[in-house]
């Protein structure tokens, strides 16, 4: 990692204060920002993840996909995590922190909304950043690309019925416009754009012309996700700096996620005998959330002032870390992985 990406996790506090302090000085400013939507996407926070994910992008060679089968125990234990056990795992510790054990220092009519927020962050596994997180970890990218890809698809189909059961209701409206809009800006067209490009250069250029080009843009991946913080904490600041003890609170039922799931998937992939830079991301990916259709479906189901709509943005205020020191461990622990494998 270079020096930059070592003190990530530094930047990231950084972007987070200056993102709620421009968002008290500069709201007409974030509200302008806010307002420029497409079915719930922001559209200059989509701009920012593309240019976090097609650095990303450029390194994979679809001839070299036809390998993922190889890394099935991988893909195995990544949806087991993510749709066996996450949202449930989610739910029950949302119904044991902030149903019971916090309940008496939280406001009494947002618990439910709460805990509402909580399972719909966990029931949307991470679809943009991974592949940040998998990059600092040396993760395979192509097991990395073909994982998400696989998750997207099962989340069209049980992103609602897992979220409608776990909050108990009988039908539930979820943004399928968001979802499917997400999965074309974050997905499709970034991967189009990406290849389109990496073929142009490859031709004129060879492979050291491609190497030259990723060192240019592996900077650039993480200061749009710097300043992708920096806006998603303008949008919320208010509610923040309102909300303190809210907050610290709703953080220990993810905290306690993030680290649970990204230990069972690091170790069953050890367990399996998974090379460790598919573990690595698997771990990643079993760990972290689509918070923008969190965000997205907590307005869009219970309003933009609602205790669900602040659970999915204390989400993004702890992912950011979480997953960096997550990172860090995957990475330290290289030795002791592959020794047991």
């Amino acid at each position: 990692m270079s020096t930059f990406e070592r003190y990530l996790t530094l930047w990231v506090a950084l972007c987070i204060v200056a993102g709620i302090g421009l968002g008290q000085v500069l709201p007409g400013l974030f509200r302008t920002i806010g307002a420029a939507e497409f079915a719930q996407v922001n559209l200059p926070v989509a701009g920012l993840i593309w240019l976090m994910i097609v650095p990303m992008l450029l390194k994979i060679d679809f001839r070299a996909l036809h390998r993922v089968r190889e890394h099935w125990r991988g893909i195995g234990v990544t949806l087991f995590v993510n749709w066996a056990v996450k949202p449930f795992s989610m739910a029950a510790l949302g119904w044991l922190f902030i149903g019971w054990l916090f309940r008496g220092w939280l406001p009494a009519d947002q618990i439910d909304s709460y805990i509402a927020g909580l399972i719909l962050l966990a029931a949307a596994p991470c679809t943009a950043m991974v592949f940040v997180w998998s990059n600092l970890s040396d993760g395979d990218p192509h097991f990395t690309l073909s994982q998400v890809a696989l998750n997207d698809l099962i989340m069209v189909f049980a992103f609602a019925p897992i979220v409608g059961l776990l909050l108990g209701l009988s039908a539930i409206v979820v943004p399928w416009e968001t979802l499917f809009l997400s999965v074309i800006l974050y997905i499709a067209v970034p991967v189009a754009v990406a290849q389109t490009w990496r073929a142009r250069v490859l031709g004129a250029h060879g492979a050291d012309g491609l190497a030259r080009l990723l060192s240019i843009l592996q900077p650039v991946s993480l200061v749009a996700l710097l300043a992708t913080l920096v806006l998603l904490f303008g949008f919320q600041g208010e509610r923040i700096v309102e909300q303190p003890l809210a907050i610290g609170l709703l953080a220990v039922p993810i905290l306690i996620q993030v680290y649970f799931n990204s230990g069972l998937a690091y170790l069953l992939n050890r367990a399996l005998g998974e090379a460790h830079c598919v573990a690595a991301p698997s771990a990643l990916i079993g760990a972290s959330n689509f918070f923008e259709l969190a965000v997205a479906a907590a307005i869009g189901l219970f309003g933009f002032e609602s205790g669900a709509a602040l659970a999915t943005v204390v989400g993004v205020l702890i992912e950011v870390p979480a997953m960096l020191s997550v990172v860090r461990i995957v990475n330290r622990t290289r030795g002791w992985y592959e020794a047991g494998r």
